[in-house]
């Protein structure tokens, strides 16, 4: 007879930790340009959303105030159509309508940034306080050392 193994306890080895910034896989968005990326991006995006292109549009419409098609979403994630390049206020509404914040984060990483969601904004300031308070304390160290070596020259002691 064949034992069962227990369904009921986690896998601690299976588990990995949740994404804090969400990122296009690096092959899906590789473009010669900027503005061919951003055609990937859109339609990755777009592809992965679960919805189809004309409810993408109507969201979008209906989130911006201002008629959105489809066929001006394919232009968008077309890379042949280079005079058709998302602007910022639809881009809002796409990333609004996916709900694809890799789009976010598509934009922020040139810049040597992330976009993380609100939740993780206290372990951030958490971290960045420990940071500083490790560079005080070496600056600390330095006044100390600066200060002892005033102090043996005033005694003079070698």
């Amino acid at each position: 007879m064949r034992i069962r193994g227990d369904d009921r306890t986690l896998d601690l080895l299976n588990w990995e930790p949740p994404k804090v910034v969400h990122r296009f896989e690096v092959d899906h968005v590789r473009a010669a340009t900027l503005r061919a990326q951003i055609s990937k991006a859109v339609a990755v995006a777009l592809k992965d959303c679960g919805k189809n292109r004309d409810e993408v549009a109507q969201e979008m419409t209906d989130y911006l105030g201002e008629t959105t098609g489809k066929n001006m979403l394919d232009a968008y994630a077309s890379e042949a159509r280079e005079d058709h390049v998302i602007n910022v206020v639809r881009f809002m509404g796409l990333v609004h309508a996916t709900g694809d914040i890799r789009l976010l984060q598509l934009l922020a990483e040139p810049f040597g940034l992330a976009v993380v969601e609100k939740k993780y904004l206290p372990a951030i300031d958490e971290a960045m306080d420990v940071d500083r308070r490790e560079a005080l304390a070496a600056e600390l160290d330095r006044l100390d050392q600066r200060i002892a070596v005033r102090r043996k020259h005033r005694r003079g002691t070698p």
